[in-house]
């Protein structure tokens, strides 16, 4: 099924809610992308210098015991709390991660695929039976020309599983740009974000149509990174950027033309900077529209991770210093619709 998402407000208009004020909290973790609540309410974080950070969040949303608990050595990305509390880590230079933040220690899980190397792994969840499933976005690019891929277009993107005791196995190739991915409710599908076709993608994991895919939401307006499972039941998906006229034409255009955009901009060291836009989208498991926020001046630009707990919006940044925190517009019974 595919949805073009369009949000709606209470009385039933079409378009965002504004983006509660937002308070960074945490200063001291640089670049925080992905920010995850274990069971408890834990937030946790991974920085650029290859630290995790866990803190609790008080009543008021100030962040209480801010702390490093342990060093991956690369870059961690995405992140997932087991029920044990370890911490799944998406290492975009080491692979597959696991984390205990207690002692601190870090083991590898998986560094290679089909016996090449596992680079630029992104985001990581796991099923109730110990099955582990995460992202590649390029095969091509590693995270520092992740521009690289996002402009050529490539489509090497890759869903994979592990299973317990085994070995990386490929579920989905040719993923523009494979970023998020979150486990429905139910654990019947898993759900990627596609960030190079602003869309979200569904691979069914039980039913008669196991093992295929399909689009759960297209047309978003911008591009979508990292998901989260609320406690509502909804996909929770942070837009990086919002939709580029410039960068969807360079999409249509020959892959020839693409790459020289690419060499272009990477011979005279240019980039792409952080649009000030803030903005996170709720979808339903049905691909429904759910809640959609979104600030237009932000001070907190590329929001790549927003994790939903009881009262806060939790939102994390590739770019910012700091984790930036809302009250949810729901926190008093009534939907972020509304």
């Amino acid at each position: 099924m595919t949805v073009n998402v369009q949000l709606t407000d209470g009385a039933g208009r079409g378009g965002p809610r504004t983006l509660p004020a937002l308070r960074i909290v945490a200063p001291g973790i640089d670049g925080p992308e992905d920010v995850v609540a274990d069971a408890d309410g834990t937030l946790f974080a991974g920085a650029a210098d290859g630290a995790i950070w866990r803190l609790r969040l008080s009543a008021s949303g100030a962040a209480d015991e801010a702390t490093a608990v342990a060093h991956t050595g690369g870059r961690p990305l995405g992140l997932h709390p087991l029920p044990g509390g370890e911490l799944l880590v998406c290492d975009a230079r080491r692979g597959l991660l696991c984390v205990d933040p207690r002692p601190g220690t870090v083991r590898v899980l998986a560094d290679e695929v089909a016996g090449r190397p596992l680079r630029f792994a992104s985001n990581v969840t796991a099923a109730a039976d110990g099955t582990v499933y995460f992202t590649v976005s390029s095969r091509r690019y590693g995270l520092d020309e992740w521009l690289g891929d996002f402009l050529e277009h490539t489509g090497t993107g890759q869903l994979l599983r592990l299973r317990p005791g085994g070995s990386p196995e490929v579920l989905l190739d040719g993923l523009q740009f494979a970023n998020g991915v979150a486990l429905a409710p139910d654990e019947s599908f898993l759900v990627v974000a596609e960030s190079g076709a602003r869309r979200l993608s569904r691979y069914r994991l039980t039913g008669p149509r196991a093992g295929t895919a399909d689009t759960l939401a297209d047309g978003l307006p911008g591009y979508p990174d990292n998901i989260s499972l609320g406690p509502d039941g909804a996909f929770w998906v942070a837009l990086a950027r919002p939709r580029s006229a410039g960068v969807e034409l360079l999409h249509g255009m020959p892959r020839g033309v693409r790459r020289s955009v690419w060499e272009v901009l990477k011979r005279l060291r240019l980039s792409m900077p952080p649009h000030p836009t803030a903005r996170v989208l709720a979808v339903r498991p049905d691909g429904g529209a759910a809640g959609d926020l979104r600030a237009v001046r932000s001070p907190y630009r590329m929001v790549t991770s927003v994790c939903r707990t009881d009262h806060f919006l939790a939102l994390g940044s590739v770019a910012e210093r700091g984790i930036a925190v809302c009250a949810f517009p729901g926190a008093d019974g009534s939907s972020p619709g509304r």
